[in-house]
C-alpha cells in the first residue's frame, strides 16, 4: 500500500495502486506477442506489434518460396562435365535467401522488443503522470517521510 500526504492537511490518506507483474507480462508477451501489452493495458500497442508481425512473417513466407523455386531451378541447371549451371539462377536464389534472412531477424526482434516493451511497461504501470509534480510526499511503513517542496 502506498500512502500519500494530502496537500491540505497532515492527515493520511490511502491510495492503492494496482500493480502489474513484470514477470507475468513477460511469460504473456513470451507465448503470445501482444498479450503483454493487453495484461498492462497498453492497447495501442498490440495492432503495431501484430501488424508487423503479420506483414513481416508473410514476407518471409513469400522471399522462402521464391528462394526455393529458385534453388530448385539452380539444381536442375547443373551439368556434370564440364561443371556449370546458370549463374543468373544462382544469383537470384542468393537474393533471395539474404533478404529473407533479413525478415527473419526482423521478426526475432521485434519478438523481444515486445518482451522488453511489456517488461518496462509493467514496471511504470503506477508511475503518476499526473499535473502536480510540485510536491512529493511519500511515507515509508517506518513512518518516516520526505516532502521536497519547489
Amino acid at each position: 500500500m502506498i500512502r500519500f500526504a494530502d496537500q491540505d492537511s497532515n492527515k493520511l490518506e490511502s491510495k492503492v495502486h494496482n500493480r502489474k507483474s513484470p514477470t507475468m507480462a513477460m511469460l504473456y508477451s513470451a507465448l503470445l506477442p501482444g498479450a503483454g501489452q493487453f495484461y498492462n493495458e497498453s492497447y495501442w500497442k498490440i495492432p503495431i506489434i501484430l501488424g508487423l508481425a503479420a506483414y513481416w512473417g508473410y514476407e518471409w513466407n513469400d522471399l522462402n518460396k521464391n528462394y526455393r523455386n529458385y534453388k530448385k531451378l539452380y539444381s536442375e541447371s547443373l551439368v556434370l562435365f564440364p561443371p556449370s549451371g546458370n549463374y543468373q539462377y544462382k544469383v537470384i536464389r542468393d537474393f533471395y535467401r539474404t533478404e529473407r534472412d533479413k525478415f527473419a531477424w526482423y521478426l526475432g526482434i521485434l519478438y523481444f522488443a515486445n518482451i522488453l516493451d511489456a517488461y518496462v511497461d509493467a514496471n511504470l504501470f503506477e508511475f503518476d503522470v499526473g499535473d502536480d509534480l510540485s510536491t512529493l510526499k511519500y511515507y515509508s511503513p517506518l513512518s518516516i517521510s520526505i516532502k521536497i517542496h519547489f
